[in-house]
């Protein structure tokens, strides 16, 4: 049975793509995605049927008439609930769920998904976000889950609410179940281990090629910085598995006196990533090692955009479009599909459920 997807917050479409693409389980078919970057909307245009919107969400749904969708998904900006934000009251960007809920009811959805940082579970905005769910016929769960345990190569800790309108979808749905599992609790599972940084980018040569667009997949996303003499010096201090504490100790006059004086904390920075672990949460600057374990595992060079697509989960036949900062954005901001198929499994489960149920009253109606 076919089921549409409307994606709101879509980025470049990670959520749609896990829930759209069958070699994640999806099979959904898109109907419309929405969101204020122009970069990620050409990237969700380009891979997606259905209409990819470049608009603010408040004003769109002030002018339009909301498609039909049978499942809403997105993430509303999540900048309001970091923890390097959490000082800030009063950020307007915690109230986006709101129109979010509006798409969600006047779309005609019988279910939600709504993603976020791990920090939104705790907040009083979850309160207040499943409040007005069930006042507009809504059953929430909600649950942080661990991308690496869905089979993303990538460690990433996310909040996620899954609604059901309680007529249309009367048995609930349920949070998915885990396909992978943590090594060290391999005894205990016959489950597959974790997906690793080798499985995702072993495969790619250990240069950088530079940029050349006339490149086919995966080679085309496989460009690098073009270091100083001094980051290449720095680079080859810091030994696999390691971080700013080796480059220290090896090459303190390469050290920067901000890192020298902090004497705890930050120690992803400047790190190797593991070939034998997943990734750590790609963010938006991952071409930048200062801001993070962002190193190659042996190379003496950051990840290339390739790799951190890869490491998110995206095959290389997706499309990105953009300058390198753009995509590297638009990487860094999605969601990782194997993580959004799963979700998606759990969701089809639900509305087949659902349309089986009403088929046996109408058959025994007859």
């Amino acid at each position: 049975m076919s089921y549409r997807i409307a994606d709101l917050f879509s980025g470049a479409g990670g959520m749609t793509l896990g829930f759209a693409d069958q070699r994640f389980g999806g099979g959904f078919v898109p109907v419309f995605g929405v969101d204020n970057d122009s970069a990620a909307v050409r990237t969700h245009e380009t891979n997606f049927a259905g209409h990819s919107i470049l608009a603010n969400i408040e004003e769109w749904i002030s002018k339009t008439e909301i498609p039909a969708a049978d499942v809403v998904v997105g993430g509303p900006p999540c900048q309001g609930f970091s923890l390097l934000n959490r000082g800030r009251d009063g950020d307007q960007r915690r109230a986006l769920w709101e129109p979010y809920l509006e798409v969600v009811k006047s779309s005609g959805a019988k279910i939600f998904v709504m993603e976020n940082v791990a920090e939104l579970f705790r907040s009083p905005e979850l309160v207040e976000i499943r409040a007005r769910a069930k006042e507009l016929g809504f059953e929430t769960i909600a649950s942080v889950l661990n991308t690496a345990n869905f089979g993303a190569p990538q460690a990433r800790k996310r909040t996620i609410v899954i609604g059901w309108d309680t007529v249309a979808v009367p048995l609930g749905v349920e949070m998915p179940m885990e396909t992978h599992i943590d090594p060290a609790s391999r005894s205990s599972s016959n489950l597959p281990v974790w997906k690793t940084v080798r499985d995702a980018i072993s495969d790619l040569p250990g240069d950088a090629i530079g940029v050349d667009f006339g490149l086919k997949p995966p080679l085309d996303l496989h460009f690098g910085r073009t270091p100083t003499e001094k980051s290449q010096k720095r680079y080859r201090a810091v030994p696999p598995g390691g971080n700013r504490f080796d480059l220290y100790r090896n090459a303190p006059e390469l050290t920067p006196d901000c890192w020298i004086r902090k004497t705890s904390g930050g120690t992803d920075l400047f790190g190797r990533l593991w070939w034998d672990r997943p990734s750590v949460t790609i963010r938006t600057e991952f071409f930048k090692p200062e801001k993070g374990r962002y190193l190659h595992p042996v190379e003496h060079r950051p990840i290339t955009h390739r790799e951190a697509a890869r490491l998110m989960g995206f095959p290389d036949d997706f499309k990105f479009c953009g300058s390198k900062v753009e995509v590297a954005r638009q990487i860094g901001n999605a969601v990782p599909p194997p993580f959004a198929g799963a979700i998606a499994k759990t969701v089809r489960d639900a509305l087949d459920r659902a349309a089986l149920g009403k088929n046996v009253k109408k058959a025994k109606a007859a």
